[in-house]
């Protein structure tokens, strides 16, 4: 069984000193990963990963995730490999197939509809990894050997399939698209998230990956108040919310035996969360 991980999804605000502070601090706290984030509205994933490495030594870096319908993949790849180089061999990329028409629209880059997306996203993970791996004239040596571990997130099966065969690292989110184009959750439940795990688990056959998720809410201190207001914002079941992989609500004993049967249950032992603070407790307690 592999070791648990804990990833902190952050995002660049305010000065530059303040996001290194936010790396400084996300070491110090046992994190062993900072992710950023790739939509349009926000800071570049990559930029922010750099300045964050010059004051670590140790945490890895990574987008959560790459849009790979916005960005072509030649320019991906010597956009990674570049990363690579400069925060010395630290980089996990993420990688998803994209899903937010809006944000097409606005920077005129069309969306395909989803099988046609997937498609094209397949295509792009093997092109990402023959140029990472020297193997397509990508300009830019990649001195993490053979290439950063490639994380991919996803919901739908043909996703899963593509994460269990080409990924070292598949994140569950248990999420899904609405009618609109917009993500929203699918199966948050306990159940769900074990049977895709294994799912992911009998699809990558002899590849060992690592499997992660997504804990889209921690809550310590208002737990109770927590668990209410989601489950009447979201329509879900109270029992649902509470079990659920993809909340942290409780106390931090609480969430250390959720991890744990997690993990025996489902072999998921990477995750990631956007409360620094609250959830550092549980970090000290399972790294």
């Amino acid at each position: 069984m592999r070791p648990f991980r804990f990833a902190l999804q952050a995002l660049p605000r305010g000065t530059r000193a303040e996001w290194q502070d936010v790396g400084r601090k996300a070491e110090a706290l046992g994190y062993s990963t900072l992710q950023t984030a790739d939509h349009f509205g926000i800071a570049d994933p990559f930029l922010p990963l750099v300045s964050a490495a010059d004051v670590t030594t140790t945490l890895r870096f990574g987008p959560l995730v790459i849009n790979s319908a916005l960005h072509n993949p030649a320019l991906l790849a010597r956009q990674a490999a570049t990363t690579v180089l400069l925060t010395d061999g630290r980089l996990e990329l993420g990688l998803g197939a994209g899903y937010a028409q809006s944000e097409h629209d606005t920077v005129g880059i069309p969306l395909p509809p989803p099988p046609e997306r997937v498609d094209r996203f397949d295509e792009s993970v093997g092109a990402l990894v023959e140029l990472l791996e020297g193997r397509g004239g990508l300009g830019v040596a990649c001195v993490q050997e053979p290439r950063p571990p490639i994380l991919i997130g996803g919901f739908r099966p043909r996703m899963l399939e593509i994460a269990a065969r080409r990924a070292e690292i598949v994140q569950l989110t248990g999420l899904t698209l609405d009618g609109a184009g917009w993500i929203k959750f699918g199966d948050p439940t306990w159940a769900g998230a074990v049977a895709q795990a294994h799912k992911v688990r009998q699809l990558a056959g002899d590849r060992d990956v690592e499997l992660s998720i997504l804990m889209q809410l921690v809550a310590v201190d208002d737990a109770e108040e927590a668990i209410v207001s989601t489950s009447e914002r979201l329509g879900m079941p109270r029992e649902v919310v509470e079990e659920s992989p993809y909340f942290g609500y409780g106390s931090i004993d609480m969430l250390c035996e959720k991890l744990t049967r997690l993990r025996d249950e489902a072999g998921v032992t990477y995750v990631t969360v956007r409360e620094t603070d609250v959830f550092a407790p549980v970090i000290a307690r399972l790294a």
